[in-house]
């Protein structure tokens, strides 16, 4: 016990307890987010080409949303970190719907980009925000299961939604946005029950050396986060292009790749999730960063429906564990007060590959076809372990853990 600012006795060292409420709230509010993004983005694309749109433009609905989120997230990360992460998912929460009810009457396509730029950097806060909010509430040697438990909430809402979204979608696009505004006031109302999470950083923090205030980005995660870059690429192409290979392939339904791959990761996660502070999360990272290139270019192999599944397994299986293996090791790295700008760090990494994936693909796709675009993503995905390995020993990270990491 250590007496806070205000006199009050508070815990200094959060408890062994893993699952709380404020945990399963928190996978909810996860949850409730990512089934409302996952049934837009794979359902973007076709409304885009309904409005007369080229595949290159329809790809450039995710590649805008993930440009601007990963732009801005260096320093929307931190936000979260200054003025408390529930107030920033409150309000992001709420302006979700605001974007929701603007897609639903914008029918002029550049227009239509437009506004999906400006949700990009209210959707990087949101991601940053969250991440540090519930990392707060892991205990430090159960983090990467905490880390993988909760990514559960993503996986299973990425299984269900672009089903969801599609047979939304044959009732008008209307109808879809409608949906999701509904989702995202949910969403608020989730966060506006959070306990606040200000109190509980002043008194975790209590005698620590702080960090200047002037500096927002963390620069060494940004760099090391090239890693996740590298493979993020691939699931921006399979995001936004996996449905459309599918109806190429004569392969039904158009969302069993995700679908597939949201299970994989689903099964590997459970399975193996405390499995991974035990072995460690470097360990696990350099052993599974190179099934992701395996499964896309199996999949750009693919031709019946037995290889397609079997492409979206081996990525899926790499890419669960790949998430919550290296947001661990990364937190092992930062200090507590700034793990907002942490998680905006990799997500910027992160966006940039997924953005990437999505725009660039669609123009590969357009000039040379599914499998040339596919291989790319693969050779790309490929570079993560040996860039990985260059830049943690160029960065001094391995083995560098910070004072306060840990709460």
């Amino acid at each position: 016990m250590a007496e806070g600012r205000d006199g009050f006795y508070t815990h200094t060292f959060m408890s062994d307890r893993l699952f709380t409420a404020r945990f399963f709230v928190m996978c909810a509010y996860s949850f409730t987010v990512f089934i409302s993004v996952f049934q837009l983005l794979p359902t973007a694309p076709y409304h885009v080409i309904d409005l007369g749109g080229s595949t290159g433009a329809a790809g450039l609905f995710l590649g805008c949303l993930t440009f601007s989120s990963a732009s801005s997230a260096p320093l929307t990360g931190a936000i979260g970190d200054r003025f408390g992460q529930r107030r920033v998912l409150i309000f992001v929460s709420a302006i979700s719907a605001v974007f929701s009810a603007g897609y639903a009457v914008i029918t002029n396509i550049p227009l239509l980009l437009t506004v999906v730029v400006l949700h990009g950097i209210f959707w990087s806060a949101l991601l940053s925000a969250s991440g540090a909010y519930l990392t707060a509430e892991i205990p430090e040697h159960r983090r990467a299961e905490g880390i993988s438990y909760w990514g559960l909430a993503s996986t299973m809402a990425l299984a269900t939604a672009p089903t969801i979204g599609f047979w939304v979608y044959r009732h008008g696009w209307w109808t879809l946005c409608g949906e999701l505004i509904a989702l995202n006031v949910t969403m608020c109302v989730i966060a506006w029950r959070l306990p606040d999470d200000r109190a509980a950083a002043d008194s975790s923090t209590h005698g620590l050396p702080s960090e200047p205030r002037a500096r927002l980005i963390e620069g060494r995660v940004l760099v090391l986060s090239v890693t996740m870059a590298l493979l993020s690429f691939g699931y921006g192409a399979l995001t936004s292009f996996s449905a459309l290979f599918a109806d190429e392939l004569h392969v039904s339904p158009r969302s069993l790749f995700l679908a597939v791959m949201a299970s994989a990761i689903l099964l590997i996660r459970i399975g193996l999730g405390r499995w991974l502070d035990r072995v460690g999360p470097r360990r696990v990272l350099v052993g599974c960063l190179s099934a992701p290139a395996a499964g896309l270019l199996l999949l750009a192999l693919a031709n019946g429906r037995f290889t397609f599944v079997a492409a979206a397994l081996v990525f899926g299986l790499g890419f669960g564990l790949m998430y919550p293996a290296y947001t661990a090791y990364v937190l092992r790295h930062v200090l507590f007060t700034r793990r907002g700008a942490a998680f905006g760090a990799m997500l910027a990494a992160f966006d940039t590959g997924v953005g990437s994936g999505s725009s660039v693909t669609g123009w590969l796709i357009h000039q040379f076809g599914f499998r040339f675009a596919f291989t790319l993503a693969a050779g790309l995905a490929l570079l993560s372990l040996p860039y990985f390995l260059i830049a943690e020993k160029a960065l001094g990270f391995r083995g560098n853990y910070r004072r306060g990491s840990t709460r």
